[in-house]
């Protein structure tokens, strides 16, 4: 069972209203209620160019 009252109420805090929630596609809804996107880690190359741009 779809769960769509929690759904709305999450889109309403989100700022997204009622005819604009039924207008998202899953995707979207899915894109609009993910978490922040992770930065992928630094490799060796990014650290040694931080490192020759600033020596300690």
């Amino acid at each position: 069972m779809t769960p769509w009252s929690e759904m709305i109420q999450a889109a309403a805090r989100m700022g997204v209203g009622p005819e604009g929630f039924w207008r998202l596609s899953l995707k979207e809804w899915r894109m609009l209620t993910a978490g922040p996107a992770q930065a992928a880690p630094m490799g060796r190359a990014e650290l040694a160019w931080l490192e020759e741009r600033w020596p300690d």
